[in-house]
């Protein structure tokens, strides 16, 4: 079985690299792809950049070209909702473009013709998450996550895209790869770790957060590896 996982940034991608240790790597498309092996799976590791254009090519390329099966993605993203802190987990349920507008023509936020508003995650990658959290002890949210190829800083906004979407967390690339693993019917899993809420600290430091946030992320994708690899 041949999985890839993404992220947006390096840094999310770095923890993955150093505990695989021995990888092959492939430049393509102006992008750089990592290959290692674990257990009977195969893997491809890549972070995409930020935005939805570049996460779509990614996730396209990690399934057209080098052949993935499934995909599992993992970064951080915003908080919505009032349930989730700054280091909480969450795991879409399902994602939707809270930055698509064609509404002048009749149609929802988030929709084209032939297209959806929302497109669902993988149920049996969704059960093996809520598995290891269990086993770990760890607080895993399930929700809708919100996609933009914008950083929302504005309380309005967010209150518009909470209520027009019943969204949880937004962030800027899972509704891309959903769209692509959805169309190639690829089995998909986003997983986004919450840097910033409504009761934030102000001397947060992202940096440091992200540093932290992606081993722990890292650790619990290895853990759904293991899984995966004895189902």
């Amino acid at each position: 079985m041949k999985i890839a996982i993404m992220g947006a940034m390096v840094e999310e991608i770095e923890p993955l690299l150093e505990y695989f240790k021995e990888y092959e790597i492939v430049d393509y498309a102006d992008n750089r792809y990592y290959f290692a092996k674990y257990k009977d799976l195969e893997l491809i590791i890549a972070y995409s950049k930020i935005g939805k254009v570049f996460a779509a090519l990614t996730a396209a390329t990690m399934i057209e070209r080098f052949k993935a099966t499934k995909l599992l993605f993992s970064g951080v993203a915003g908080a919505i909702s009032s349930d989730l802190k700054i280091g909480d987990l969450i795991v879409a349920t399902k994602l939707a473009q809270h930055d698509l507008d064609i509404t002048a023509f009749g149609h929802p936020f988030g929709y084209v013709p032939e297209g959806k508003v929302f497109i669902e995650s993988d149920k049996e990658l969704l059960d093996i998450s809520k598995k290891v959290a269990n086993s770990k002890g760890i607080y895993l949210k399930e929700g809708v996550i919100a996609t933009g190829d914008q950083f929302v800083n504005s309380s309005e906004k967010k209150e518009w895209i909470q209520k027009t979407f019943h969204a949880d967390a937004l962030e800027m690339e899972g509704a891309s790869v959903a769209v692509v693993c959805d169309a190639l019917d690829i089995p998909f899993f986003i997983l986004r770790s919450i840097s910033d809420s409504a009761d934030m600290d102000a001397g947060f430091d992202f940096e440091e957060f992200l540093k932290s946030s992606s081993k722990k992320s890292a650790s619990f994708l290895i853990s759904m590896l293991d899984e995966i690899a004895t189902a």
